[in-house]
């Protein structure tokens, strides 16, 4: 007879009680996943880390998280991917590297929240957690700061010298003024110098270049995810001498990152610039639990699968000879290790006939997924199979629109077809009803 398995509820998901148990839960359908994310969020004392299939299911699982934890004390962070293909000549956007950089010095000092990253982007080999700490700096009114010292560190932190600073990455000088648009920002600021000392500080709209508000202290990250000082350069020489044969003054990279400059997709060469690279899981608490769906290990197989090919489509190009994929990628095999190595739950969206092999339990929730229910505007009644749904349902309804007119909009539709729903504002809210 196969092992009755005990039913469990998404607004209080069971959770791992030592490090060695694993589990398993079923029947997560729809939006049911974040639900249950959420929830163990707000009872777990540590970090969630969340792997998502891609970067598509990271976007809408972040969203759905947030919606469900809302404005709580638990936080939601991001670790974005990149964007490009592997081996792409062209290289992320600024905006990109700025919130993944926020990310890694956040997760120094964060000790319960959820990570939410696509699983392409886990793989990714990364710098060093000692390269984010050197190169992060705390600037204060009232202390010293001489310009042209700050002018020279901000151009080896990789930061552009610009005519208007308009976007991260960039800085520039007018007289005793300094705007600065630090990495992992929401906006740029502008320093106003007294000699040598900070005066003032203030925000700045980087369109109007109008400043807004004064804030005492700000911080800023490294501009890229390797260096582009002299150190960095002299390591990058050696080591990409040490990589590939032949002369290196025949490759656009080598003589470009001599140059201090960085060409489109110099990213795919970050190991280079270090001696030893790092995964993310390096700059995770101690203290985690892993979600992964059942699908993660034939999705990361797929993955390198694709890397493995562009590698042999590109690897023959002399002007920009590349790194194999395992110096670039885990391999699955060390994924597995690293997910192995705390506690983990297994997702699965259909339900769980039997407790799986090496799992300490399993759990089905008490969730089904909804039968259609889309209008059919060419009947007598096109809100038919909703409002048949509606009556048979012995519980609350909550129905969810992407902003306060599309709601609006939906609670008009709705109330042509005689259904009136009572406007929430949020999912607390929503909880909150007595009926």
């Amino acid at each position: 007879m196969p092992e009755a398995l005990t039913p469990a509820s998404p607004l209080s998901p069971p959770l791992p009680s030592t490090a060695e148990q694993r589990l398993q839960w079923g029947r997560l359908y729809g939006t049911s996943d974040a639900l249950c994310i959420a929830s163990a969020a707000e009872r777990f004392g540590g970090l969630i880390l969340v792997l998502a299939g891609d970067v598509r299911q990271a976007r809408e699982l972040e969203s759905a998280v947030r919606f469900f934890l809302g404005h709580g004390e638990v936080p939601v962070l991001s670790f974005p991917d990149w964007e490009t293909l592997p081996y792409d000549v062209f290289s992320p956007l600024p905006e990109l590297i700025s919130q993944r950089l926020l990310t890694l010095y956040r997760l120094g000092d964060i000790r319960r929240g959820v990570l939410i990253v696509p699983l392409s982007t886990l793989l990714q080999r990364l710098p060093p957690k000692a390269y984010l700490d050197a190169n992060t700096l705390l600037l204060e009114v009232g202390e010293e700061m001489p310009l042209e010292p700050m002018r020279r560190r901000l151009e080896q932190a990789g930061y552009q010298c610009v005519s208007q600073v308009i976007a991260h990455g960039e800085f520039a000088v007018r007289g005793a003024l300094l705007d600065l648009f630090p990495m992992g920002s929401s906006l740029p600021y502008r320093i106003d110098l007294f000699d040598d000392e900070i005066e003032t500080i203030r925000t700045f709209d980087p369109e109007t270049q109008r400043t807004i508000d004064r804030v005492q202290r700000i911080q800023m990250l490294p501009a890229r995810e390797f260096p582009l000082d002299e150190a960095g350069i002299t390591r990058f020489r050696q080591a990409y001498r040490n990589a590939f044969e032949g002369d290196p003054q025949a490759s656009l990279i080598y003589r470009e990152v001599s140059a201090g400059n960085a060409p489109g997709g110099l990213e795919y060469y970050l190991p280079l610039f270090f001696g030893q690279t790092a995964s993310l899981f390096e700059f995770l608490p101690q203290q985690r639990l892993t979600l992964r769906f059942a699908d993660t290990r034939e999705r990361a197989d797929g993955f390198l699968s694709q890397v493995g090919e562009r590698y042999e489509q590109r690897r023959h190009d002399t002007e920009r000879p590349i790194l194999p994929p395992q110096r670039l990628y885990l391999s699955a095999d060390e994924l597995g290790a690293a997910i192995n190595q705390g506690q983990s739950v297994l997702l699965q969206h259909h339900e769980i006939e039997a407790r799986g092999k090496g799992f300490s339990a399993a759990h089905n929730f008490t969730t089904r997924g909804l039968p259609p229910l889309s209008f059919q505007p060419r009947t007598a009644d096109p809100a038919a199979a909703l409002k048949g749904y509606i009556d048979g349902f012995a519980g609350r309804i909550l129905l969810v629109a992407d902003s306060a007119g599309r709601r609006e909009q939906l609670r008009e539709t709705l109330g042509g077809f005689g259904i009136r729903p009572v406007p929430v504002e949020n999912w607390s809210a929503f909880l909150a009803i007595d009926h």
